[in-house]
């Protein structure tokens, strides 16, 4: 099953403070610019191997780092900066648009660095593979890398409390982790009311219908944490924060593996009671999700608490994921609040473990592409 990434991260200088990241877009492909300024986003293609995914991942950071090093930039990876002043957008009708509609709760998101993470659809099974993500979304707690929003301590999982508790808290079905749905029928109606929704929001706000229609699609308008992209014919998660290349490339190959399960087997959704969940039933014909309630529990756990609540570490190793194998970052700093000196240092550090993380891979092939 191929899968691919595309993983967030803060921009900054030798003092940790962050900067556009000019010069390092045309280092490697797949490095683009982000809607913030000091926000530079790494893709990868699809890959039909682990190692494969590692090797670009990894190489297309390499080059990134080699150039920032003339340039005196270095990648964070951070969900959150933990402390700083405003966080200036590129101009866009896209972002224009959305602080319009979304007003001053826009500014939560300018302060998130993610993961995504795509597997290919298997013919006739995608609903399937949405559904079993969004019973894996608790695993956002594997790769938690921050707690603080401007500067205070705000949850396990920063990142994810901005997008889904406060950025979107005003816009019906946005932000929010969506229900297991039946076929792909009611998975388009579901983006047509919240698209539709989005459009009212943005008339009340003062904008036109056919401007908004112009930047924004059913699909591109959605901010869910799993979605059925059929521009790419993928099912996409966007929860997890970014954090070091290994533990991406780690926690994608999880996911896929678990999702790869379904070739050959039968889904089954338990609404009342929580069975045996995750792995191939006895009869080796059966993949079993949990009633989407318990998802929801464990997802606000995975927020809140991260791997400090028992009960989702049990749901977890459920599915087979090996807790021993990642370490989430987000308790690293155990400073209630931290100040915006202190923030730049804690950069800084994470900086060189980005750095360490790619010395200490073990792949060390290199791949040829044009640059």
């Amino acid at each position: 099953m191929r899968r691919s990434v595309e993983v967030e991260y803060w921009v900054i200088d030798g003092t940790g403070r962050l900067v556009d990241p000019e010069g390092l877009v045309d280092a490697s492909p797949g490095a683009e610019r982000e809607f913030v300024r000091p926000m530079l986003e790494v893709k990868t293609t699809p890959c039909e191997t682990t190692a494969e995914l590692r090797t670009e991942l990894f190489e297309r950071l390499r080059r990134v780092l080699e150039r920032g090093r003339e340039l005196d930039k270095r990648l964070v990876p951070l969900a959150t900066p933990l402390h700083t002043d405003e966080i200036r957008e590129l101009p866009s009708d896209r972002t224009r648009i959305q602080n319009a509609v979304i007003g001053d709760d826009f500014a939560y998101v300018r302060h998130c660095a993610g993961t995504h993470v795509h597997v290919e659809q298997l013919p006739g099974r995608a609903v399937d593979q949405l559904n079993t993500l969004i019973a894996l979304d608790p695993a956002l707690s594997l790769v938690n890398s921050a707690r603080h929003f401007e500067g205070r301590i705000v949850a396990d999982g920063a990142r994810s409390k901005l997008y889904r508790w406060l950025a979107y808290d005003d816009l019906p079905n946005q932000g929010t982790l969506w229900p297991y749905v039946e076929d792909t029928a009611e998975w388009n109606k579901r983006l047509e009311r919240c698209y539709e929704s989005f459009l009212e929001s943005s008339m009340d706000a003062g904008l036109d219908r056919e401007a908004v229609e112009a930047s924004f699609n059913p699909e591109s308008a959605v901010w869910t944490p799993v979605q059925l992209r059929e521009e790419f014919g993928t099912v996409e998660w966007r929860s997890p924060d970014t954090t070091v290349p290994s533990q991406v490339v780690r926690l994608a190959d999880d996911i896929a593996s678990v999702v790869e399960q379904l070739r050959g087997t039968d889904l089954e959704i338990h609404e009342e009671t929580e069975p045996d969940i995750g792995a191939v039933g006895p009869g080796g014909d059966t993949v079993t999700l949990p009633p989407f309630r318990t998802v929801v529990e464990h997802a606000d756990a995975a927020i809140r608490d991260g791997l400090d609540s028992p009960a989702l570490r049990s749901y977890l190793k459920t599915f087979g994921f090996d807790l021993s194998a990642y370490d989430p970052v987000s308790g690293a700093i155990d400073q209630e609040t931290v100040t915006k000196a202190e923030a730049r240092e804690h950069r800084l550090e994470h900086a060189n473990q980005l750095e360490r993380d790619l010395q200490h891979s073990g792949s060390t092939t290199r791949v040829s592409e044009g640059v």
